[in-house]
């Protein structure tokens, strides 16, 4: 069957694969909808600016809409049936598909497509939306210029990756930059730039390459720094023990709501690795390979936001637990007129312990830092400014 797909023009095998999903496809073609939800033939959600909105759109029945996901399945090279009920995919324009088939989603086929946006979100439209400030983007440009190993971690939604996107901007352009990603998402702003992409086996398990394997080979390519899209699992100790043997100014994501969760989170999966390794020599080595944990947040009102950064000064083994402070914090100051959330991102007064190697680079903190320290500690003289 596939061998004749083959001789088929792509655009034409696209176009045909588009008219399946006809009833959704004006979401499709809206850069405004986040994500398209449908549980079965005639519930269909989507997301825009962060609220869920109960469509009018249907499909014709189940058989249509397992039909689309045939011809998905098709395209993606995969097979989805009542024995493989679980479908992983991305349409043409790179939005990534999740379905799960009958008999596992037995009110008819649940599919979730999280669009995927060409356009870029710049650090300035960032700030447009009031996602970050100038003086956090600032603060954060001199940290990633200073190869600092940096953390982006949120829930599902909250925008991880496109503030991954928006930091990898503040990467000096003359520096080489190894990209590692399951399915590529990432679109860094930088000019010398190899992107790899992890891939899963056969149906026969053959030829599978997972994101530990690239990254092993990734050290062996002179990277300047490395970019794993998103640690899922045991390529998390593989990036610690690169982050504390020199591979300076790593950049991640993962899953996690609190920056403190953030920490234990990539210790279990760091444990998923099948290196034996004495837990308090782990966490030792994961509380110096990570530098900053940036935490960004879906907040009630569907507003995306960063809420902390927070530097990480280690782990104490007679307490047990990871060391971290706030450099900067989301204050909440209750519900505007439209039922909005209002905050502001400010420093915390602290001042960060990562501060010399920042000046090392040639780089500076902006002035509010300074400012909020000075204040925090009653206008001590500003220490090694300069």
């Amino acid at each position: 069957m596939s061998g004749g797909f083959n001789q088929i023009p792509k655009e034409v095998f696209e176009e045909t694969l588009l008219q399946f999903f006809a009833p959704i496809r004006p979401f499709l073609d809206d850069p405004a909808v986040s994500e398209v939800m449908i549980n079965g033939p005639s519930q269909i959600y989507i997301e825009r600016k962060g609220q869920l909105t109960l469509t009018e759109a249907k499909f014709e029945s189940r058989e249509h809409l397992a039909a689309g996901l045939r011809n998905l399945a098709q395209f993606v090279g995969k097979h989805a049936d009542e024995f493989k009920p679980i479908l992983e995919g991305r349409l043409p324009d790179g939005s990534r598909v999740e379905a799960v088939l009958p008999p596992c989603a037995p009110d008819g086929p649940a599919i979730a497509i999280r669009r995927f946006f060409k356009e870029t979100l710049t650090v300035e439209r960032l700030i447009g939306f009031g996602a970050l400030t100038e003086d956090a983007a600032s603060a954060l440009h001199a940290l990633v210029a200073s190869k600092l190993n940096i953390l982006v971690a949120g829930g599902t939604g909250s925008g991880k990756t496109s503030m991954l996107n928006a930091l990898s901007s503040f990467i000096p352009e003359g520096e080489r930059v190894v990209v590692i990603e399951d399915s590529r998402e990432l679109q860094l702003q930088r000019q010398h730039v190899v992107q790899l992409e992890a891939r899963p086996g056969d149906p026969k398990g053959r030829g599978a390459v997972s994101i530990r394997d690239l990254f092993k080979a990734t050290l062996r390519m002179r990277p300047d720094r490395i970019v794993v899209g998103e640690i899922r699992s045991g390529e998390a100790l593989d990036l610690i023990q690169a982050m504390t043997s020199g591979h300076g100014g790593c950049l991640s994501t993962l899953h996690a709501t609190y920056p403190r969760d953030t920490l234990s989170r990539l210790e279990t999966m760091a444990m998923m690795s099948d290196i034996d390794m004495p837990l308090v020599a782990m966490r030792i080595q994961l509380g110096s390979a990570v530098n900053l944990i940036v935490q960004v947040s879906r907040l009630q009102d569907g507003s995306r936001k960063m809420t902390h950064i927070t530097e990480v000064l280690g782990f104490d083994p007679k307490t047990d637990t990871y060391i971290t402070q706030d450099v900067f914090v989301r204050k909440y100051q209750g519900l505007g007129p439209n039922g909005q959330i209002l905050s502001e991102f400010v420093p915390s007064g602290i001042m960060p312990r990562c501060l010399e190697q920042v000046h090392e680079h040639g780089m500076d903190l902006p002035a509010c830092i300074y400012d909020a320290a000075n204040a925090a500690q009653g206008g001590a003289q500003r220490n090694g400014h300069g």
